[in-house]
């Protein structure tokens, strides 16, 4: 049990640029929604296309931003909120935040150690951090690098498969298990192909150029990582390693997951002694289901909008989720942008917020020094939504400070 490290609030001066000691390129970047204009110009097209891609009409990944306009807040005035703590109690453990970093696949293409990055950052300022199984830095150095981190595992529905991975990430110190259950099969991601980005990496006059033409990313990091640690694999689908990224055999790695079911949830809830939680629930019907079969939490999720285009916002969801399942660890992610986004995910019921793009595009433009800068700027915006919503504790929060905005109370 790690007592609680709650991190100073970080003054702004007037401008709304962060004191002294922030890194030139930071200064004007004073939202997330900065992050990704910023890693447009730095990262290659297909790089930058690939994180910022979704499926098909993009219908999901609209509607993920969409729905908290469907919500407008109630405020409580004249309340002394000088005390304010936004720290959070999860599977027996305090964390400095309501939110943290969701896993984002192959993290390491767009900065240097990725992966290592993005898990040292969220450690340094106690939020929790997942890693992608979709990974190219084995589960073992960021484990070491970073302890704490969660681990999110994409599982075939093969039960030797299954077992040899598990007994790995258990190995390595990981505490929780996090299974993605949204990915029976690879989503149309026809945005990612307009871009240039494939799976594997084909190589092209086309992809030279992009490299070619962003040398801070080409010396700063791939050449830096071809140097220091050769081609990049796949490492973590299974409990061997996988296949080079630019290998014509590296969908293999991602096959048979369309077998996975139930049975096997219940396999790996027998075998894993950790905490589990399941990822890419979005019905009540579901979350039911996995509660009754031993998970210790779910988070609901529809991909960031990467997988079934016209699945339902998880915030759409999420107060009959909470209601159905009581006193139970729900959370959530997918389109998650801003301080006020968290805090009405946490009025509904949900126990923390994840977030994922922005936090890649922040590593992507600035390494550590960015993703703690969006950590930062995030956890400014919890702390004046909270102060101007009249509340000093996250736990105050409930669905009577919400109001849909035809006028009909959120419950």
């Amino acid at each position: 049990m790690n007592a609680l490290h709650q991190p100073t609030i970080t003054q702004t001066d007037p401008s709304g640029c962060y004191a002294a000691g922030l890194p030139a390129k930071l200064r004007h970047i004073l939202s997330l929604a900065d992050f990704e204009h910023a890693a447009r110009s730095h990262l290659p097209r297909p790089i930058f296309g690939y994180i910022q891609g979704a499926a098909e009409d993009n219908h999901s990944l609209k509607d993920n931003r969409r729905v908290f306009d469907d919500y407008g807040f109630t405020t409580r005035v004249l309340v002394d909120v000088s005390s304010r703590k936004q720290h959070i109690r999860l599977f027996d453990r305090d964390y400095a935040s309501p939110f943290g970093i969701a896993p984002m696949g192959i993290a390491a293409l767009s900065t240097y150690r990725g992966d290592i990055v993005l898990a040292t950052a969220a450690q340094q300022e106690n939020i929790p951090s997942i890693m992608s199984g979709s990974s190219l830095i084995p589960l073992e150095e960021v484990a070491d690098a970073a302890p704490g981190t969660w681990f999110q595992a994409y599982l075939p529905g093969d039960p030797t498969r299954i077992e040899a991975l598990i007994t790995r990430i258990a190995k390595a110190g990981y505490e929780t298990l996090v299974v993605t259950v949204d990915i029976p099969v690879s989503a149309n991601r026809e945005n990612n192909i307009r871009t240039g980005f494939s799976t594997p990496l084909r190589p092209s006059l086309r992809l030279a150029w992009d490299g070619l033409s962003h040398p801070r990313w080409l010396f700063g990091h791939i050449l830096k990582t071809l140097a220091r640690h050769g081609m990049p694999h796949f490492e973590n689908t299974f409990a061997i390693r996988g296949a080079p990224i630019l290998s014509k055999n590296v969908l293999r790695d991602f096959s048979a997951r369309d077998h996975l079911n139930w049975t096997h949830l219940a396999q790996i809830r027998r075998q894993w002694q950790g905490i589990l939680v399941v990822k890419g629930i979005l019905s009540v019907h579901d979350a039911l289901k996995a509660q009754a079969l031993g998970v210790d939490g779910i988070i609901l999720s529809n991909h960031g909008g990467r997988q079934l285009d016209g699945a339902v916002s998880p915030l759409r969801i999420l107060e009959p989720v909470v209601m159905a399942l009581g006193d139970y660890p729900v959370m959530i992610d997918s389109g998650f942008r801003r301080g006020s986004d968290i805090l009405k995910a946490l009025a509904l019921g949900a126990r923390a917020v994840f977030i994922g793009r922005p936090f890649n595009y922040a590593a992507a433009v600035a390494g550590q020094a960015g993703v703690l800068h969006a950590v930062r700027l995030l956890r400014d915006e919890v702390d004046r939504d909270m102060a101007m919503l009249g509340v000093t504790h996250v736990d105050q929060l409930n669905p009577t400070m919400l109001i849909l905005r035809q006028g009909q109370l959120s419950r």
